[in-house]
């Protein structure tokens, strides 16, 4: 798979000068548990980039829950962290790979190719034995050059038209209960954006949190068109994006994230909402 690598293949690499190892364990509504699970243990040689220091910008009226971050601080970061065009960046987490296929997100729209997400997570890691330490790595800076892929983002502006329009499939990957607004216990309003259909994300791993097949992720999308242009959205712009590494698996290349998501959506009063199916 070509975002996807795995345990194996990361520990036969782990001194690999080329290769960076980033850590996004992230707990949604437990801030700081992440950082605190990282500093206890980690891959050894992983740095850290939290959800919503790193890899998110404050919260304000608009852009939802995790709204894109300031790049110039990202981009301040990943140099700090020693990678430039020539490093292979492997995220993991121990969410499924939610948060790792955020980090994997951002440095595709920053213009890096050589990012993938580890097959399994950290979990994974621990069950094969593989070494973890507590040490905080350090590695000599180099300048990262962002070659923005504005082709990739998409905007609230985008999304509202595209009602009308329809020129995009509109995918959301929250689970069905919320898709349906049944079930809405974190965003203050229950539904879905109009002419969305559901794709929840969980579906393209395993119960081992372990990336599907592309066989099996080509039956998931079947329903789709490559040629398609998609815009995929969750609560958050977080958990939309293991739809997007799937995707991206499978041959979609016209695939964009509403980074705002269903948490901005419902900021604007005048947006319109779903719920129930639209069949």
């Amino acid at each position: 798979m070509k975002n996807i690598v795995n345990v194996d293949w990361l520990y036969e690499n782990l001194d690999n000068p080329s290769v960076c190892i980033v850590d996004c364990r992230f707990v949604l509504g437990s801030p700081g548990k992440g950082l605190d699970y990282y500093v206890k243990e980690h891959i050894s040689g992983a740095l850290y980039f939290d959800l919503e220091k790193d890899m998110s910008s404050k919260v304000t009226e608009h852009g939802g829950r995790h709204p894109m971050p300031e790049l110039d601080r990202m981009i301040d970061k990943l140099s700090t962290a020693g990678i430039d065009a020539d490093t292979k960046v492997v995220a993991y987490d121990d969410q499924g790979g939610m948060m790792a296929s955020r980090f994997w997100w951002l440095l595709k729209y920053l213009g890096h190719e050589k990012v993938y997400v580890l097959d399994g997570g950290f979990s994974k890691w621990l069950s094969k034995g593989y070494p973890v330490n507590d040490e905080i790595p350090s590695f000599p800076r180099k300048e990262f050059q962002a070659s923005i892929q504005h082709d990739l983002l998409s905007s609230v502006e985008e999304v509202k038209k595209n009602i009308e329009t329809k020129k995009a499939v509109l995918l959301d990957s929250r689970a069905e209960d919320r898709y349906l607004g049944e079930n809405e216990t974190i965003d203050i309003k229950a539904g879905h954006i109009p002419g969305a259909v559901n794709y929840f994300w969980k579906d393209v791993i395993n119960e081992q949190n372990e990336w599907k097949s592309l066989d099996e992720l080509k039956e998931q999308f079947k329903k789709l068109n490559s040629d398609d242009q998609i815009i995929v959205y969750c609560g958050s712009g977080v958990s939309a994006c293991p739809n997007i590494v799937a995707l991206n698996e499978i041959g979609f290349n016209n695939v964009k994230l509403y980074v705002g998501s269903w948490s901005d959506w419902i900021t604007y009063e005048e947006n319109s909402i779903a719920v129930g199916t639209e069949d």
